[in-house]
């Protein structure tokens, strides 16, 4: 992959991860929930959703998945559920809410792991993106040089791009959150992400097969 080329992939892939989607949204709820811990195990599970990804593109996976429609089904339903799942969990809030006036110090725990996972599955449930990624990535494969590397240089951008749109995400979710405090609206934003995770998780489900 020469240098042209591959300034044209960072391009291209920038633009595709600046338009806020499943990812970015949990990026922005668990800083907002949990702070950098949350964050970090955040977007630790998408990057390794991400490698997956690339690996079955190399594959030759996303090809085999866009001509089995049952199982390109089977994948976005399970995705749009669990999408709906978040989005339900996140619109009724924690029943430690109900106690906040006993006991306003208290903060969501921390769970890094199961953050990671949660993390890890929506990034990985979304056939669209193996699909998406498959007719992506080869236009910017140069075929007399040796595959392997070029996916690996591909991969590294996308971990890269990845953590700097997040980063960006995450710190203006915490300026945001950090001015407003335990603002009413903070709570209406929160109602109104879960909201997002239950519209996204219907949009993938009446997504068309590309």
């Amino acid at each position: 992959m020469s240098l042209h080329t591959w300034l044209f992939f960072v391009l291209a892939y920038l633009i595709t991860t600046l338009s806020p989607g499943p990812n970015v949204l949990l990026v922005i709820r668990n800083t907002v929930r949990y702070g950098v811990g949350g964050t970090a195990a955040t977007v630790a599970g998408n990057l390794l959703a991400q490698f997956v990804v690339v690996m079955l593109v190399a594959l030759g996976v996303g090809s085999i998945l866009a001509a089995m429609p049952p199982l390109f089904i089977a994948m976005k339903v399970i995705g749009a559920i669990y999408l709906m799942y978040l989005g339900v969990k996140q619109v009724r809030g924690q029943p430690q809410q109900k106690t906040a006036s006993i006991a306003p110090s208290a903060a969501p725990v921390l769970n890094q792991a199961k953050i990671f996972r949660e993390s890890l599955f929506v990034s990985g449930s979304n056939p669209k993106t193996l699909i998406f990624l498959s007719a992506f990535m080869p236009q910017f494969i140069a075929h007399d040089r040796p595959l392997p590397e070029q996916f690996a240089v591909m991969y590294l951008t996308v971990a890269v791009t990845v953590m700097l749109v997040h980063s960006v995400y995450s710190f203006s979710a915490r300026g945001v959150h950090g001015r407003l405090g335990a603002s009413p609206w903070i709570a209406l934003a929160k109602r109104c992400s879960g909201l997002i995770f239950v519209g996204l998780g219907v949009k993938l489900l009446t997504a068309k097969q590309v």
